[in-house]
């Protein structure tokens, strides 16, 4: 566990997945509820079947405490060798962009602060944590190009634009992201 002022980040790994479970998903409730209310796709059972998709050797959270209070997470876990990641890109990359082996590229596939602990260099203190140790050489996320604030964010933390994907029929078109671990 990490601790900074009075916010404490403890690391989990998926062995720790069903204990943490009820907490990511109800952060995830509260940090999306206007999504949920206005498209299925991000409704918490499909959330919930998203993280299940996830969860798989190398899944690591990091979620933020303060005063025993969950304030936000984030978690990975690293591409397979056999990763459907790049398949739903709607410009194809190249294959020595997309080649992966289980090793090469982790996924950040959430990230979220509770609204009392936004605007405070929180999303970037759980981030950081996340990654810091990882074997990976990269790290990819996808950003919803209609929060500009949100994709500026990642851009300032080293993050660059690769082209949009839409991972499943009915998501949105997201922007792909991508950044060198290390």
């Amino acid at each position: 566990m990490t601790e900074t002022g009075t916010i404490k980040l403890h690391r989990y790994g998926i062995d720790q997945l069903e204990q943490i479970r009820p907490t990511l998903v109800a952060l995830y409730a509260e940090v999306y509820a206007a999504d949920i209310e206005k498209d299925e796709f991000f409704s918490v059972e499909r959330f919930v079947e998203r993280l299940a998709g996830h969860a798989r050797t190398g899944w690591e959270a990091v979620v933020a405490y303060e005063g025993g209070e969950a304030a936000g997470y984030a978690y990975a876990s690293a591409l397979s060798a056999n990763t459907g990641w790049w398949v739903n890109m709607l410009e194809p990359l190249p294959e020595e962009e997309t080649r992966e082996n289980g090793e090469r590229t982790m996924a950040l596939y959430e990230l979220m602060v509770r609204a009392p602990w936004r605007k405070t260099g929180l999303a970037e203190r759980i981030h950081e944590e996340l990654l810091t140790g990882r074997a990976e050489e990269r790290v990819t996320l996808l950003v919803d190009p209609e929060h500009p604030k949100v994709k500026a964010l990642y851009e300032s933390w080293g993050y660059r634009d690769i082209g949009g994907q839409q991972p499943f029929p009915d998501a949105p078109i997201y922007a792909t992201m991508v950044r060198p671990l290390a």
